[in-house]
């Protein structure tokens, strides 16, 4: 019985290992084929944690199969490590995104968004130029308007879409502009003389910059974002509780070993 801890150990962990070789891999194929900011940006997190999975299960597995106590501990050790940081990134995460909504619009199917209604720790990283630089090269690299470009719709038909938040953000002038409607992507006019956003002036109809550049666009990136912090937020309360159980079953084989 004594063993059982020891054996569950050691099963957990090779399963993670065969996880960690998908991700590394991942993380390979990616640096291979790397062209723009966007995909240079993901690949060393992906291959990071590819090598860490990888380092940390193998240590799990040798130390509670083959009994070495030193590979054991610091297996724990990087677990306890690991759970600390999981319990403040999450507290954190739902700090951090308690502030920021969108603002109906009348007779609109979408929302529209401000970039001063969210936390200041989030505008400030929007704000940097070089974290920005970043974001605007993978929404652009991503044609995240290219399905609004593709879309011959009718005013009314545009007026009545549920956009997404970087969608609305990103895509089209704010309506306080009092632009006119082409299409989707594509806006005459000059801004309303009342009108006080700045995103007016930064609006273009060149499709390479449309919005990119506006303050709606980065208050949208932090709508879509928050919306994600919040979900991966609430799976790491079960994640938190998966590592609790994995590290207590491994302080069981610790003492056996």
């Amino acid at each position: 019985m004594l063993r059982i801890s020891n054996n569950l150990v050691g099963i957990l962990n090779f399963l993670t290992f065969l996880l960690s070789i998908p991700i590394l891999a991942g993380g390979i194929w990616l640096s291979s084929r790397a062209d723009t900011i966007c995909e240079r940006f993901l690949e060393r997190p992906v291959i990071a944690l590819g090598v860490f999975l990888m380092v940390v299960s193998l240590a799990g597995l040798v130390g509670a199969c083959c009994g070495v106590s030193c590979l054991l501990f610091l297996y724990l050790f990087v677990m306890f490590v690991l759970i600390v940081l999981v319990f403040c990134f999450t507290v954190f995460a739902f700090a951090v995104t308690n502030k920021g909504a969108g603002e109906v619009v009348s007779q609109r199917g979408y929302k529209e968004y401000r970039l001063g209604d969210y936390s200041n720790w989030l505008q400030k990283r929007v704000n940097n130029d070089k974290n920005w630089a970043k974001i605007k090269s993978c929404l652009q690299d991503g044609n995240v308007c290219r399905s609004l470009q593709q879309g011959n719709e009718t005013m009314d038909q545009f007026y009545r879409n549920n956009l997404s938040p970087i969608q609305s953000g990103c895509c089209k002038p704010p309506t306080e502009c009092g632009f006119s409607y082409t299409s989707a992507t594509m806006w005459a006019g000059t801004p309303n003389a009342s009108a006080s956003n700045p995103d007016c002036a930064s609006w273009s109809n060149q499709q390479t910059k449309l919005c990119y550049d506006c303050q709606s666009c980065k208050a949208g990136v932090l709508a879509n974002l928050k919306n994600d912090w919040k979900k991966v937020a609430t799976i790491n309360i079960i994640f938190l509780i998966f590592l609790v159980v994995v590290y207590s079953v491994g302080c069981c084989a610790f003492r056996n070993n």
